[in-house]
């Protein structure tokens, strides 16, 4: 048997501990190095070769995987919550969970997590992480402000205040007393300088969308705006990542798995672990693309309602035809097609989802 090296990395913002097995699970080193690419080049280099990295998921893992992938003959980057057995099995430190991580490496007991190849993509990927973090803060600062008129007893939504013209009334209904519309005020400051921020990053993000050919055809499609054509691209990275459509649909929480125990009865069911992020996206597409009304989205739609499926399984085969669709063009370098969709595919697609 090719004698090969597997390292494990279990990476800290200051240090690196490292362990190298041989092909009989024999620790053959160990090293610790700073948290730096030519450090840990350096300890790579005095390892023999063919040699494989595994490193596990976290905030460094895509700068450590673009750059040290291409000096070693395999970097994986391990899903943590498959790795329970380094947490606990035996004692807890950084030099056993280095050789845990490799060992799970070599038996193939990792769940390889997908990594951005290139820079670009990753900061990509980051300005449209960042619109969405301005979203969350601009919707969890109007949840607090809600909240406080619904202590008073004034039950009132988002959009109540959300023009400056429709405050003084809000203002009025509140108990009399200076300090509480005081507060009110100061919190309407914060909402509003998180609605500007949101506005001006999601401006930001559709000019650099709007130059990227892939997103162009993303967007062509029913439902898909720029904002989620671009949240598309940015995390699913590339077509080629997934086997199939149905790896697709399960990545993106819309798809089917089966879950089944001993004798019981099998379970057919949407996944429970999911993209939360990618699964509102992709639904909320499909419910605009029913909205609109006018494309074959829509119009598979009303064919699966009047064949008797429920409207909240109809819109979730929208979205897998949404995202069927999509997938293929990306493939294919393809411009959308209206006929693309409908078709015994779709009465095949209802049949299956409906059982």
């Amino acid at each position: 048997m090719k004698r090969r090296y597997f390292i494990g990395i279990d990476v800290h913002c200051q240090f690196c501990e490292i362990a190298a097995l041989n092909n009989a699970g024999e620790v053959v080193g160990r090293h610790r190095c700073s948290t730096s690419i030519t450090a840990l080049a350096e300890v790579l280099k005095s390892i023999p070769r063919p040699c494989s990295i595994v490193i596990e998921e976290g905030p460094m893992a895509g700068w450590l995987w673009r750059n040290l992938h291409s000096q070693v003959d395999g970097m994986s980057v391990s899903e943590p919550r498959r790795n329970r057995l380094i947490a606990k099995d035996g004692d807890k430190d950084d030099d056993l969970d280095a050789e845990k991580l490799a060992l799970l490496f070599r038996g193939g007991f990792i769940k390889e997590v997908h990594q951005v190849a290139s820079l670009e993509q990753a900061v990509f990927k980051q300005q449209v992480a960042l619109y969405h973090h301005r979203v969350r803060q601009r919707v969890r600062e109007a949840h607090r402000l809600t909240h406080l008129f619904r202590q008073h007893g004034i039950i009132i939504r988002e959009r109540a205040y959300v023009s400056k013209e429709d405050r003084p009334a809000l203002l009025e209904r509140l108990p009399a007393g200076a300090l509480l519309r005081e507060l009110v005020k100061s919190s309407w400051v914060s909402y509003d300088a998180l609605v500007e921020q949101e506005d001006r990053s999601r401006k930001r993000l559709a000019q650099v969308a709007q130059k990227i050919e892939t997103i162009q055809r993303f967007a062509e499609l029913p439902g898909i705006s720029w904002v989620r054509a671009a949240t598309l691209y940015a995390y699913l990275d590339t077509p080629w990542r997934f086997r199939s459509k149905e790896a697709l649909w399960k990545y993106l929480g819309i798809g089917l798995e089966r879950r089944h125990s001993g004798t019981g009865p099998e379970h057919l069911g949407v996944p429970r672990r999911k993209h939360s992020l990618l699964k509102s996206t992709i639904l909320g597409a499909a419910l605009s693309a029913v909205a609109h009304k006018e494309n074959p989205f829509a119009d598979l739609y009303r064919r699966w309602l009047a064949q008797g499926l429920a409207s909240k399984l109809a819109r979730r085969n929208v979205a897998r035809r949404l995202a069927a669709t999509l997938w293929g063009l990306w493939k294919n370098s393809s411009a959308y097609q209206p006929e693309w969709v409908g078709g015994a595919a779709a009465a095949k697609a209802a049949a299956k989802v409906s059982r």
